[in-house]
């Protein structure tokens, strides 16, 4: 398994490099998700059932950020998908030019879709642009209704919500009509989605928006 360090950007510019990454994405054909959440929420399960589920229609490949630790990458590559595990060097957070690195270290030849595991918290990513096509976040239900209220900006810079461990939703007090409500509030276009990765319910929604967004970009690219 290959590691490699990264340290902080050598750009103070991150937007712009943000959008060239995009649109260099794009005309490659790579569908690229910045996957953020807290931690223990359930991004790598989540990642380990969808790629399950859709490697024999994609080729797909993983970005792991971690301060540490590659058990990730590895969890994502015996699953059957291409993965490189990137550590931080104590930053909280993914940006344009980190990613690039990562990318470019694992390779996007023959690759349909990407998504980069970015480091588990619900403050920092949601303040980096990271040249994702998409951005998507898990609110798990042990973490509680109200975290929309508590990381406003996590939930208006995403375009998809998945609420996670829906299995769990009898033993937790987790009103799910009022955390749409206060999701919606933030963000009246979002997309959301309650799954159980565990369970399977619901994955089906998830994978088929995957597959209509790279349906999409594919049209706009042949």
């Amino acid at each position: 398994m290959k590691v490699i360090e990264l340290h902080k950007s050598v750009t103070d510019s991150n937007d712009r490099d943000a959008q060239k990454l995009r649109e260099e994405l794009k005309e490659k054909g790579v569908f690229f998700i910045n996957l953020m959440s807290a931690a223990g929420s359930g991004k790598t399960t989540l990642l380990l059932k969808t790629i399950e589920d859709l490697k024999d229609q994609y080729r797909i490949a993983v970005l792991e950020a971690d301060i540490e630790a590659d058990v990730d990458a590895i969890k994502i590559e015996n699953a059957g998908a291409r993965s490189i595990q990137v550590h931080t060097d104590g930053m909280c957070h993914m940006d344009a030019g980190m990613t690039r690195t990562g990318l470019e270290e694992m390779g996007l030849e023959d690759v349909d879709l990407a998504f980069l595991e970015n480091i588990g918290n619900l403050i920092c990513p949601a303040e980096y642009d990271t040249g994702a096509i998409r951005n998507v976040m898990i609110l798990s239900i042990p973490e509680g209704d109200d975290k929309p209220l508590k990381y406003p900006l996590m939930f208006q810079n995403s375009d998809v919500l998945l609420i996670t461990k829906i299995d769990s939703l009898p033993y937790f007090n987790f009103d799910m009509d009022k955390c749409i409500e206060r999701v919606r509030f933030l963000n009246p276009n979002i997309r959301i989605i309650p799954v159980s990765a565990k369970s399977g319910k619901s994955m089906k929604e998830w994978e088929d928006w995957l597959k209509e967004e790279i349906a999409v970009l594919k049209q706009d690219h042949a």
